[in-house]
């Protein structure tokens, strides 16, 4: 049948915290040359950073605005304070043993600028936005709803960020009153790398169906590529670990995630056609302004940088110009 040749395409974006603007300013090159992103994809997903690029994408809020929201709202919502000696000491503290290191004050603040009171069923777009339920201690996928599922289109898109983006021990926990008042955590602790969780989403609930086949456009955060000198201290309590706890968990997630895509192909029976933009390389000298939480002046540069190149790189390549040549098909109102 015609129909079975159909592709159905997902937009895949990792979570990495400031880190997002690096994702947001290489689709900005790809929306640039190839039109809104979101008349190509069926399906956008997103985890925490990613889920914020996700939920704007799907409102068509052009890639160069959500640019522009890290660079302006990044130092808000990571304050930079580390020059100050005391207050880094402070800072550290908190997080170790109280309240977590930052407010969410700045982050809804921001985030409601973006989205006003958009709700979910808004979406122009089939939508993953993982997230982690702590009062139920299970994963929480937020989705357009669509065929039988009804839960989320009632739900501002600015809840479902927060909901996304709640970094243990950096941000508070998100409380929605919609759900009960259930919490919810950052979506890194299981989701950082999203592709998978669209994948199993397409594979039950769309292919078979009216499709076909399956292309998957992931694309990265910056991470740190260099690795850790042998002869570490092997003792290490959470406050040697700091930063490194979160970062070592989501960074390996996303990279079994694309591991696990890479050679799909050898157990599915469907068409997989999997591609990722990836992380550019870090020098030893730039991984103090490559983290999750810095958003000094220097750190933004150097990410932009790394985005524009990268951007202007893959841009060009064939595999990433496929995902252009035809618009998104599936019918969100069927």
């Amino acid at each position: 049948m015609e129909s079975d040749q159909k592709t159905f395409k997902i937009l895949s974006i990792d979570g990495g915290g400031i880190k997002g603007l690096y994702s947001a300013k290489v689709l900005q090159h790809l929306e640039e040359k190839f039109g809104t992103l979101s008349d190509y994809f069926d399906m956008i997903c997103g985890t925490s950073t990613g889920g914020l690029i996700a939920l704007g994408l799907s409102l068509k809020i052009p890639s160069k605005d959500l640019v522009k929201f890290y660079v302006e709202k990044g130092p808000l919502i990571f304050p930079e304070r580390r020059k100050y000696f005391w207050l880094k000491w402070y800072d550290l503290a908190r997080q170790s043993a109280f309240f977590g290191k930052f407010s969410d004050h700045a982050l809804k603040t921001a985030l409601q600028e973006v989205f006003g009171d958009k709700l979910i069923g808004e979406s122009n777009n089939l939508l993953c936005i993982p997230s982690y339920l702590v009062t139920e201690a299970k994963p929480r996928v937020f989705k357009k709803d669509y065929g039988d599922l009804d839960c989320d289109d009632k739900t501002r898109y600015v809840d479902v960020a927060l909901a996304t983006s709640a970094a243990p021990t950096f941000f508070p926990m998100a409380e929605l009153e919609i759900y009960d008042n259930n919490q919810f955590i950052d979506g890194g602790v299981w989701a950082n790398n999203p592709t998978l969780v669209g994948y199993v989403e397409a594979m039950t609930k769309i292919i078979g169906k009216d499709y076909g086949a399956l292309d998957i456009l992931s694309i990265s955060s910056l991470n740190l590529t260099g690795g850790k000198p042998v002869g570490m201290r092997r003792m290490r309590s959470f406050i040697g670990w700091r930063d490194d706890l979160f970062e070592t968990a989501i960074t390996g997630q996303a990279k079994f995630t694309d591991y696990f895509m890479a050679n799909i192909n050898k157990i599915s029976k469907v068409p997989v056609s999997y591609f990722r933009i990836p992380s550019t390389v870090i020098g030893s000298k730039q991984e103090s302004f490559v983290q999750l939480d810095v958003a000094s002046k220097r750190a933004i540069k150097l990410i932009l940088s790394k985005g524009n190149s990268q951007g202007t790189i893959y841009k060009k390549m064939a595999e990433v110009e496929a995902f252009f040549k035809n618009p998104k098909t599936y019918n969100l109102n069927k």
